[in-house]
């Protein structure tokens, strides 16, 4: 096992997903990996073709699909190596991922920032504030 070459953020998120559901005993597909680290899908991708390449996951293809309308999922798990590097690298980089307490890892993409600012204010009215006022204007 040649071990990953650069840890990024993508990397770290990644692995934490997989080793939990390590600890629960089952695996996961690239499109839940992408909805729990809120990570685009080249991005996951990228780093799971990474892990591969290294020897800590194993994957392997959905026999059938339950729905014929949507293409067979593929699943990938931590193999023992790969559980053992994974826990130490968090452990040196995030060793609040180990204890389980729950982090977010970034916000719910439009929900934060929106919530964080007061609405702009109507049409007209920042220009209005902005303008210089005529001499004796009190309004």
């Amino acid at each position: 096992m040649s071990g990953v070459q650069r840890v990024t953020g993508p990397l770290l998120d990644v692995l934490e997903v997989l080793v939990e559901v390590h600890r629960q005993g089952g695996e996961v597909h690239g499109w839940d990996l992408m909805k729990t680290t809120r990570r685009a899908g080249p991005t996951v991708y990228r780093v799971l073709d990474r892990l591969e390449d290294a020897g800590w996951v194993a994957a392997r293809w959905e026999d059938a699909a339950p729905d014929p309308s949507r293409p067979r999922r593929r699943f990938y798990r931590l193999n023992p190596d790969g559980l053992a590097a994974a826990r130490t690298l968090l452990a040196e980089r995030r060793p609040a991922a180990l204890d389980r307490t729950p982090r977010p890892s970034r916000p719910a993409p439009g929900t934060t920032f929106r919530r964080l600012f007061r609405p702009r204010p109507a049409s007209g009215t920042l220009f209005r504030l902005l303008r210089p006022r005529p001499a004796g204007d009190t309004t």
